[in-house]
């Protein structure tokens, strides 16, 4: 494969669907393939898909792992892992899997191993805008994203995933770190969860986890998935939140979508097949024991007749042939076709064996319980062949005990995994009609829309996370989701350009910055349109994978196997000539030997079970992909329009707060007010551009609990000032007013000693005695003392709230607060807001130049 027989393997397609667009626009219409871009991408991956099936898993390997460069305004950084980290992580999947999962797997040291001179490798993703400002701030970063990509377990890279890598990165403002995990058949399960769970713990070394939060797509999102519980299970930290796009998390193909027909969708429905080769497919117990029987006779390897069962017993010793026990001998599946057993020999799945296809680590779903782990945002694609699994991952994760393991899963320590976990809060988004991690097509209008929906929540769970407020791009003026080359271009009625076209009212997928709406029963549960508006999705008692009986999760089912069957016997005859060479190859390598691990059985198709006594295993170097180059300068399209739009435009930075108008289960604003010494001095004086920016706060949408709206004033601007701890509910000390007391303390006085300062203000005029000099005259100071404001801590009418044991001693006459400055009394709202937060107009007129002389006043202190 390369990019020649690519593009002559496409073009007719491409060309094809471009007329057929054209010709028969009605049935497109209601669809996202009404978008010629989106029409011609869905067709394009269909088309690569079926072409590269015809090639050999090394070959789409090679191909989709070549070097692929970077947009000049990209910066990325290359990481290495290192070898601890793949230890410490190593004894975390030990643990977690038991002695009873490590004798499945296969042992404990094969899936260690990696080829020569092959580290975990990574790669740090950024603006380069955001790296230049982070570096002059001295800011480690406190946003970042652990994305790892798809590819179905086994092909895909971080290279050819980059260009939708970078779209998280410009709009979270974060840095993605993105490990080169290892790829299965030749390396299956464990080993890519090694690898990532690796990558993890290595971000913490650095980070705080509330700082990172996780993101996958297809098998990446299944990944992140098992990456969690594992993290839970063993209590270590858990991320601020994950994201999982289009989740491949159940390998056994258990949910009805699959057996159904998705022309939506370009994951081929009979499965992944290949062109045979050393890696795939494995060999099965009948084969393994023909071919043993092979070199023992030193017979001339040719066509052999299917040995049954006794006869794979009688040639599984044979004297003087190296000996490589396959845990293939006991990984049949059986299911009835026809009225008729059908034992399945073969292995389905390049992820792992049969045996392991339900392990609730391979397939997440057949966990016990999802509950306990992070805020979920889980991206459904309505035209997917997965649909209904993903829409079962989302109401498991937030009601765990109405979705429990089948009968045969359900044991005392499942029972108390569901009794000790509480619910994950999840937001599930079913976008209508859309294919497989639809981001993929990031150059269409649809998947603009789902970028827009990631960075909303990655933004607000990354602020609930860090309990404070973040600052997140608002790139609405600039975007060109409503005016991009994702038309169909074609001409359209007006009505029904008006009728596809959302309005105000409608409800549409929010920005980064936007609030989250809250959670009901721990759930945000939508359907969105191609437009991006959102509709409630249907109850789950008409979901149809909602009504599924626990008991059926987690079997295979006769619709799947029928199709892979099928299409097997269709690659086994076309290329059984390569069949044949394949079978040459293995029986000359198992006449010269294999280095295996003692006492270990690895799965037939991993690479360490097959290595050469004397052979290079080393990687060859990457080669530059023309292709998949001008695929990912297709996809980065729309951010260098966008990043362009930023530097054009000529308007003035603006800083915009997400206002609490979501409905219930907000929390309140005051809350989460970050402190005074917070203010200004941490944020940056320079942005990354002339975009419009948002304040990014968690408003406690996951509590049923609103905030206590009946907190004292007083206890609030003491958290305020730092005198009380932010989740502190008892009262405050009380204040000790004698001013006779050996341990009443005066209050505070500005630098010259005379300027007492009160709730965190200085006055610059004499409090409550006559004024010794002319500059300390105040409006009250010829007044009888009586009727002077004593103090400017008034707390106006609410002072009452404060209770008596708090109450200041010194008379306040006045309802109405003092005002100076623009400050009011009892709090530190900044110039041109009154205490209920109504806009003060500002005195225009320069206020002359005066000194004033005070003396330090003898005035309660509130701590």
């Amino acid at each position: 494969m390369n990019t020649a027989t690519v593009s002559m393997a496409v073009t007719p397609t491409v060309l094809s669907t471009f007329l057929s667009h054209y010709l028969n626009r009605k049935p497109l219409r209601e669809r996202p393939t009404a978008h010629l871009s989106y029409d011609e991408g869905l067709h394009l991956i269909k088309a690569f898909l079926t072409f590269a099936s015809h090639h050999t898993i090394e070959e789409l390997q090679a191909f989709t792992s070549q070097w692929v460069p970077h947009p000049q305004w990209v910066k990325v950084i290359e990481a290495e892992i290192p070898e601890e980290m793949l230890i410490e992580s190593a004894k975390v999947l030990q643990e977690q899997l038991g002695p009873d999962g490590i004798k499945k797997v296969g042992g404990v040291n094969w899936w260690q191993w990696r080829r020569p001179e092959s580290p975990l490798r990574a790669e740090w993703i950024e603006m380069r805008s955001d790296y230049h400002e982070r570096m002059d701030a001295g800011d480690p970063g406190k946003r970042v994203m652990l994305y790892i990509h798809g590819g179905g377990y086994y092909f895909g890279s971080v290279d050819e995933h980059r260009y939708q890598m970078q779209r998280h990165a410009r709009k979270l403002k974060a840095r993605v770190f993105a490990p080169r995990y290892r790829l299965a058949p030749q390396f299956p399960f464990p080993c890519g969860l090694q690898d990532c769970l690796a990558a993890y713990m290595f971000l913490l070394k650095t980070q705080d986890p509330s700082t990172i939060i996780l993101a996958g797509d297809s098998a990446g999102g299944g990944m992140v998935l098992s990456t969690l519980v594992t993290l839970r299970d063993r209590g270590l930290p858990l991320p601020a939140g994950a994201i999982l796009i289009s989740p491949w998390v159940d390998l056994s193909h258990s949910f009805p979508s699959v057996s159904g027909d998705c022309p939506l969708d370009y994951i081929p429905q009979n499965g992944f097949h290949h062109k045979p080769s050393p890696s795939w497919p494995p060999l099965n117990a009948d084969e393994y024991a023909a071919l043993k029987e092979q070199a023992a006779k030193k017979t001339k390897p040719g066509r052999t007749k299917e040995t049954n069962a006794d006869s794979v017993e009688s040639t599984k010793n044979l004297d003087g042939i190296p000996s490589i026990v396959s845990p293939a001998e006991t990984t049949h599946l059986s299911i009835n076709l026809d009225g008729k057993e059908v034992l399945l020999k073969d292995q389905i799945q390049m992820y792992t064996t049969n045996e392991l296809l339900s392990h609730p680590m391979v397939s997440p779903i057949m966990q016990p319980t999802l509950g306990g782990l992070p805020p979920l945002l889980i991206m459904t694609g309505g035209g997917e062949i997965l649909r209904d699994e993903q829409i079962y991952l989302a109401h498991k994760c937030a009601n765990p005990e109405k979705y429990p393991p089948g009968d045969i899963h359900m044991d005392d320590a499942a029972r108390e995994q569901i009794s000790r976990f509480k619910p994950t809060d999840v937001q599930l988004q079913v976008w209508d009609d859309l294919c497989h991690v639809a981001p993929t097509l990031s150059f269409t209008r649809p998947a603009k829309y789902m970028y827009r929906s990631i960075a909303q929540f990655g933004a607000w769970a990354l602020a609930r996370a860090q309990k404070t407020e973040i600052e997140i791009l608002d790139d609405d003026d600039i975007s060109v989701i409503s005016s991009s080359s994702s038309n169909s271009g074609g001409p359209t009625a007006s009505s029904k350009k008006e009728a596809d076209t959302p309005t105000i009212e409608q409800p549409q997928v929010g920005k980064a910055g936007d609030p989250l709406p809250p959670f009901k029963n721990h759930m945000i549960r939508q359907r969105v349109s191609r437009h991006g508006v959102i509709r409630p999705l249907e109850p789950a008692g008409e979901l149809p994978s909602c009504v599924l009986n626990p008991n059926d999760v987690g079997v295979i089912k006769e619709g799947p196997v029928r199709k892979w069957l099928e299409a097997r016997r269709q690659w086994d005859s076309r290329f059984s000539a390569a069949r044949s060479k394949v079978h040459k190859r293995r029986l000359k390598e198992m006449m010269a030997g294999y280095q295996g691990f003692d006492g270990e059985t690895p799965p037939p198709s991993a690479l360490a079970a097959r290595r050469k006594t004397a052979g290079d295993l080393t990687l060859k170097a990457k080669r530059k992909s023309m292709g998949l180059a001008l695929w990912s300068l297709w996809g980065s399209k729309h951010d260098e329009m966008t990043m362009q739009r930023e530097v054009d435009a000529e308007k003035a930075p603006e800083v915009k707060v997400a206002t609490k108008q979501e409905g219930q289960g907000a929390r309140s604003p005051s809350d989460l007010e970050r402190q005074e010494r917070d203010i200004a001095n941490e944020r940056p004086l320079t942005s990354r551009s002339h975009s419009r920016t948002k304040i990014v706060k968690d408003e406690n949408q996951t509590s049923e609990d609103g905030a206590d709206l009946n907190t004292p004033l007083r206890v609030l601007m003491a958290k305020r000032q730092g005198k009380l701890p932010q989740d502190a509910t008892g009262p405050l000390p009380p204040v000790n007013t004698d001013s006779l007391s050996p341990n009443y303390v005066p209050p505070s006085t500005g630098v010259a000693g005379k300027r007492p300062i009160v709730g965190g203000i200085a006055v610059p005029f004499s409090l409550g005695k006559d004024a010794d000099t002319a500059s300390m005259i105040t409006l009250t100071s010829a007044i009888d003392p009586t009727s002077r404001v004593a103090s400017p801590t008034s707390l106006g009418p609410d002072a009452s709230e404060l209770g008596d044991d708090n109450e200041l001693e010194t008379p306040m006459p006045f309802a109405t607060p003092l005002a100076f400055n623009g400050f009011t009394n009892g709090d530190s709202k900044g110039q041109g807001e009154n205490t209920q937060g109504e806009a003060v107009a500002p005195n225009e007129e320069r206020p002359p130049l005066e000194t004033f002389v005070t003396a330090q006043e003898d005035l309660p202190r509130a701590h």
